[in-house]
């Protein structure tokens, strides 16, 4: 189990959509972390190419994470109703709006490249993949993890064979990693959820939402994760490939809010004018709405502007600070360190 032979029980979250690069992962796992790459959003060629590209900076283990492809079918009237009232945001940016249509990501060719490449974790999101795909992974070599949001998809990781669970509570950035798109107003986070699945369910388990620093480092590790997965403190890190004005937009004090605005599906990110203006519209229709929006989001990124784009954020984000990968990865550690040491002597007074 790759989870026992880390230095550190960090995990990088993947970061899909331009914060996740080779160098990113290398560095995290060449500082005694695990790190990963973002296979959404790209094409297998293009996976295969990162994957190289970490090999070459590291020997260190690394993992892949890949989007589960959902289901095309999608209320029509509500994605042609959200396109028409895009077109104005478009018009703002002097650029259309994109195609709203339906793909699985390059499912079955990124899944040829893991078996071909044999890297050491496959994780997934959005769902979990059938047993025969978790069993043709594994016998290529990989450990493989699904990401899951409550006891229910916990029991699906665990019966189609998963080595591990990710367990992702409410607090966390970016897109939920739930099976099926839905309002999260009761998701569960992170601390109860690794209590409750820990009470039934026997795999290693690594905590995903809002783990901002070293003490919440502990407080998951305590409450019975292996492992912590943290996204957002890295977003500043140098190696990431955050645009500059989303890694301004984290030191403000701004909140967070769920929103289908950008993709048409359920992500937390700070709030800006695009996600106030749009939210309320937006329809449950991944990847529909995310290709609707990519020319509006490519536009307002060109411009740097911050409130045209999705700017994906934990509800932590105020702790993230611009430090080398490796040197987040050290500090986390020593403060999760301490944080239990601490913790220890107040139980003993």
């Amino acid at each position: 189990m790759i989870l026992s032979r880390l230095q550190y029980p960090i995990v990088l979250a993947p970061l899909a959509g331009g914060p996740s690069t080779p160098a990113l992962a290398a560095a995290v796992s060449g500082a005694g972390g695990l790190g990963f790459l973002a296979a959404g959003y790209l094409a297998a060629h293009e996976v295969r190419r990162n994957i190289h590209a970490v090999r070459y900076r590291t020997s260190a283990p690394f993992g892949v994470n890949v989007f589960v492809p959902g289901s095309p079918d999608v209320d029509e009237r509500a994605v042609r109703a959200y396109v028409e009232r895009l077109r104005a945001e478009a018009a703002r940016y002097g650029t259309d709006v994109g195609e709203p249509r339906f793909d699985d990501d390059d499912w079955e060719a990124k899944l040829v490249v893991l078996h071909e490449e044999r890297v050491p974790v496959v994780s997934f999101t959005f769902g979990c993949p059938p047993a025969d795909v978790v069993a043709s992974l594994r016998a290529a070599g990989s450990e493989v993890w699904a990401t899951v949001t409550d006891v229910v998809e916990a029991r699906i990781g665990r019966d189609a064979g998963v080595d591990v669970l990710v367990l992702q509570g409410t607090e966390a950035g970016g897109h939920r990693a739930s099976f099926r798109d839905r309002d999260d107003g009761e998701g569960l986070g992170v601390l109860p959820l690794i209590r409750i699945v820990t009470a039934e369910i026997d795999l290693p388990l690594v905590a995903a939402g809002g783990i901002g620093d070293g003490a919440a480092v502990a407080a998951v590790l305590a409450a019975g994760a292996s492992a912590a997965q943290i996204g957002t403190v890295f977003l500043p890190a140098p190696e990431a490939g955050t645009h500059p004005a989303h890694r301004a937009a984290l030191a403000a004090e701004r909140p967070t809010a769920l929103t289908r605005a950008f993709s048409g599906r359920l992500a937390r990110g700070l709030v800006n004018r695009f996600l106030v203006e749009h939210g309320s519209d937006a329809p449950s229709a991944y990847p529909h709405v995310h290709h609707a929006t990519s020319p509006i989001r490519a536009a307002a990124r060109d411009r740097g502007d911050a409130d045209g784009f999705n700017l994906w954020a934990g509800q932590a984000h105020r702790l993230a600070k611009e430090l080398p990968a490796a040197e987040i990865v050290r500090r986390l550690a020593s403060e999760a360190r301490v944080a239990l040491e601490k913790a220890a002597a107040r139980l003993g007074r």
